[in-house]
């Protein structure tokens, strides 16, 4: 096989999923306008995940996690 056979069809999928996640980027702006992604931090699977953040909110800051008081929360849970 010819290398720019290979490498097209190596590329082909990453470009696909770039093009496809860009189109539902550009619908999502046109139907709620411009968006801040950032962190948020799931309480109930301790988990955090990327999402679109509002404006009056501010996004999960890694630095200022206390490990303990989410333990403690799990504690009390059981």
């Amino acid at each position: 096989m010819e290398l720019r056979l290979i490498l097209a069809a190596v590329l082909s999928p990453f470009l696909v999923a770039f093009i496809y996640a860009g189109f539902h980027e550009y619908l999502r702006f046109k139907s709620e306008g411009r968006a801040d992604y950032g962190l948020q931090y799931d309480d109930e699977t301790g988990t955090t995940h990327v999402t679109s953040i509002p404006e009056d909110e501010d996004g999960y800051d890694p630095a200022e996690f206390d490990p303990r008081a989410a333990n403690a929360d799990d504690d009390k849970r059981t």
